[in-house]
């Protein structure tokens, strides 16, 4: 297999939605592969009536603030003129945060030797959810080896997962994890730091640093906002907080037509 192959495969997202995040999900990734972003989730919710939840980064884990504007401002008009949630809703753009999806061979890649919790559809050996370290892919990114803590006697403690049957998958939040993102993402903000030294002192529990930050950000145009999406203020959550920028728009098809 040639590595141009072997990089496009690596890059291919192996979590695909269903219903209308799809249909959303099929309208953006392309538009936000053109401006240097991946798209990693699209979720929805039930949130202020409807909220679609959409996770982006760059190819080198990272997303700042003015890039979550930068992809909400693109992809306002393209779900305008697609319409594929057909009705009122609120946009939230986001980074994958700390305990981050894995969606890409290339994150399980760059994220080997972690603890994450991974869910096979259909089950492996009757079992779907496993929870341990990681090892890395093959070179073929077929499978990728998981170390299971306290299995019982006569049971592998090391089980290849197979890629093709993978239904989500997600990093667990530890102390090590919390270092490691930090180093990757650069040194934090001071009250960040700070955050993070108390975090690791009082050894805080996943709970206090899993909410992602709200950074409302509401795009120009002649949209109207939702009533019920209201500005809200930066929470402190932790020691690397989550980017996210929210748009609220109220749907007018006949306005479209």
């Amino acid at each position: 297999m040639s590595s141009e192959i072997e990089a496009d495969l690596s890059e291919k997202r192996l979590v695909r939605e269903a219903g209308v995040a799809a249909r959303v999900a099929q309208a953006i990734e392309g538009p936000l592969a053109g401006l240097g972003f991946r798209l990693v989730r699209v979720r929805m919710s039930n949130v202020n009536g409807c909220t679609v939840q959409i996770m982006a980064e760059r190819p080198d884990g990272t997303f700042t603030i003015d890039d979550c504007e930068a992809v909400s401002r693109a992809i306002s008009p393209i779900l305008d003129v697609d319409d594929p949630v057909g009705g009122a809703y609120n946009l939230e753009v986001s980074s994958p945060g700390i305990d981050r999806p894995l969606v890409r061979v290339s994150d399980f890649a760059r994220w080997a030797g972690y603890e994450a919790k991974v869910e096979l559809s259909p089950p492996l050996d009757g079992r779907k959810r496993f929870r341990g370290i990681l090892g890395a892919p093959d070179p073929t990114g077929t499978t990728v080896p998981i170390d299971l803590p306290d299995v019982k006697e006569g049971l592998p403690s090391r089980i290849d997962l197979p890629l093709k049957d993978l239904a989500e998958a997600h990093l667990v939040l530890t102390d090590e994890l919390i270092r490691e993102s930090l180093r990757r993402g650069g040194p934090p903000a001071a009250d960040e730091a700070d955050e993070a030294e108390e975090a690791e002192d009082e050894e805080v529990a996943a709970e206090s640093v899993s909410s992602p930050a709200r950074v409302p950000f509401q795009p120009k145009g002649p949209r109207k906002a939702s009533p019920a999406a209201k500005p809200q203020k930066q929470a402190r959550t932790g020691p690397k907080k989550p980017v996210v920028t929210k748009a609220s728009r109220l749907k007018d098809r006949d306005s479209l037509h």
